[in-house]
């Protein structure tokens, strides 16, 4: 396969969003991915992916996100839509508490379906709606420190954020790598499937290129 020179990567690194259904999911996605927003955002049906290259310590990092629907009748998906995931990003809505309340519930089977080096960030979505806030900022820094995960408060809608939630987990993902490849001696095979440098041919590399639309997972 020939690659375009703006598809040119040295990592490629999966990132899965999870979290309830009505969070604002999709819609990071795609103001991250595409920098749109879209305010007829319907649940996501299935799974649907994006991709978008970044600059990591001078490497050309790119992200393939996954988005799922957060509604339990589309459970069945979880283990293929986890594995190999080096990161990912769990959603709440600043205004419904009990999004908050099943990040822990997300958390844990997160944890079950993936290696235990992944990446995590708590996203506190919708935080340009102040006016009606429940979930305390205090409250969520508190839970991501307890599981170590980092923390942003991020508003799709306003682009408040998004850019850095992605940015970071990408970054510390390649430095998670790149500590593993150093401990290995620099052996890439050693690398743990999901994080290698590049996927070939095939479904993967055709699934890499799919885009996401303007639905609201």
């Amino acid at each position: 396969m020939t690659y375009k020179a703006d598809e040119d990567y040295d990592y490629l690194f999966k990132v899965v969003v999870i979290g309830d259904s009505g969070v604002g999911k999709t819609n990071l996605l795609s103001r991250f991915s595409r920098n749109e927003f879209s305010t007829e955002s319907k649940s996501t049906i299935g799974v649907e992916f994006a991709t978008r290259t970044i600059s990591v310590d001078d490497k050309l990092v790119k992200a393939q996100i996954w988005d799922t629907a957060g509604q339990e009748r589309y459970r069945a998906i979880t283990s293929a839509y986890y594995r190999g995931a080096a990161g990912a990003l769990i959603v709440y809505d600043v205004t419904r508490h009990i999004t908050f309340e099943n990040v822990e519930r997300w958390l844990k089977e997160l944890k079950n379906h993936t290696d235990q080096n992944v990446v995590i960030m708590l996203v506190g979505n919708k935080a340009d709606l102040r006016h009606i806030r429940s979930v305390p900022l205090e409250d969520a820094q508190a839970f991501a420190q307890r599981e170590k995960a980092f923390f942003v408060e991020t508003s799709a809608l306003e682009a408040m954020n998004v850019e850095n939630a992605f940015t970071e987990v990408l970054t510390q993902i390649y430095h998670v790598v790149s500590k593993k490849m150093l401990d290995v001696g620099d052996d890439p095979s050693a690398v743990p499937k999901g994080r290698n440098i590049k996927i070939g041919e095939g479904d993967d590399a055709q699934a890499s290129k799919k885009a996401g639309c303007c639905s609201d997972g």
